[in-house]
């Protein structure tokens, strides 16, 4: 429709009964329809995200006829200075003038149309990375639904993540921020071995990420100004991460996923949703009721005298009364009680054997 429309302003002024440039006036359409192909490549060619808004559409023709508007006392000016010669005649004169002003009504016409085209790509390209906003106020969009997710750097290093993502649940797109990705790599520099290992497993869990169809990864670049792997103190390099974290989820409208528990009693202060991978993983935990038999091989004894201690296949612990008997044997137990603790879910229990 851009081609078209460059055509047919080029077609307008080729079939001016004036003129516009002699025996060159084809060059009226030739121009349009070169214009057109350039920016049409220029924008194929660019890194794109696929966005249908008519939102956009409109703000971006208010944009562009007000780009067109100002500039075209700029042509005027430009053209202007174009002057009849002194020695025309006065029948020479007018016709040169009417010539100008039909260049210059040609070129304000393509510069708005290619104004308006230009205007319309970069606001839907760019809808997600700018507000625009008028003096004191701020309009922000409300979301329903599914909102994005800012991953922090413990949930990367935990590597859970790699594993729900591949489950399909993730419906929504996951942030990356570069001062997230900063602080792996400066991890992963580390001269502690310890801290070294769980840098690069950090990498290597947001490259499997990248790697899943079912998700888009977003590598968020929020300024110039990531000096995180540069810091002197690595604690107060995590605190300068958490919090800028917090700033960009509640820029974004976004939530936070995590395993830090003081992180999310931070957000909380801050009115950030925070999703913790612990809780999730505590949540989805079947649910044990008293009085329902199950199985668990005792594994080391308890505190108490007489109490043994088995996990369940989804780590839950078990502490079965009467089992120090029967270490490192699968036994029977009644569940008696279930406790939640922040840590996860513990079940007490007794031995089918020893009711009376």
């Amino acid at each position: 429709m851009f081609v078209l429309l460059m055509a047919a302003v080029g077609w307008f002024y080729l079939q001016h009964p004036d003129q516009m440039w002699g025996d060159y006036t084809w060059l009226a359409m030739a121009v349009s329809l070169v214009i057109a192909c350039v920016f049409i490549c220029i924008d194929i060619l660019s890194p794109r995200r696929k966005v249908v808004i008519f939102s956009g559409t409109f703000l971006g023709l208010i944009v562009g006829i007000l780009i067109a508007f100002a500039l075209s006392f700029v042509v005027r000016l430009v053209v202007q200075q174009f002057q009849p010669d002194l020695f025309m005649t006065k029948d020479q004169i007018v016709s040169f003038t009417k010539r100008r002003d039909l260049i210059e009504q040609y070129i304000n016409v393509v510069v708005g149309v290619t104004s308006c085209y230009l205007a319309i790509s970069f606001i839907l390209q760019t809808k997600d990375d700018f507000r625009f906003i008028i003096p004191y106020v701020e309009f922000s969009k409300e979301r329903r639904g599914s909102r994005p997710v800012v991953l922090d750097t413990s949930v990367l290093i935990d590597g859970r993540i790699a594993e729900i993502a591949t489950t399909g649940i993730l419906d929504c797109p996951v942030i990356v921020p570069r001062f997230v990705l900063l602080e792996l790599q400066a991890i992963a520099d580390s001269a502690d071995r310890l801290r070294r290992n769980r840098g690069r497993r950090g990498l290597d869990v947001l490259a499997k990420l990248q790697q899943t169809k079912l998700i888009q990864v977003i590598l968020y670049d929020t300024s110039a100004r990531d000096t995180t792997a540069n810091a002197s103190s690595i604690d107060v390099a995590e605190q300068e991460v958490d919090q800028r974290l917090m700033a960009l989820a509640k820029e974004l409208n976004a939530r936070v996923l995590t395993t830090d528990f003081n992180l999310n009693k931070v957000a909380q202060l801050r009115g950030v949703i925070v999703i913790n991978v612990n809780d999730v993983a505590t949540a989805v935990k079947p649910v044990a009721l008293p009085g329902e038999r199950m199985l668990v091989r005792v594994i080391k004894p308890g505190e108490a005298p007489g109490q043994g201690v088995g996990f369940l296949d989804d780590g839950t612990m078990v502490v079965v009364e009467s089992a120090r008997p029967h270490l490192n044997e699968e036994v029977e137990f009644v569940v008696t009680n279930a406790l939640q603790t922040n840590t996860g879910k513990m079940i007490f229990g007794r031995l089918v054997a020893a009711r009376t």
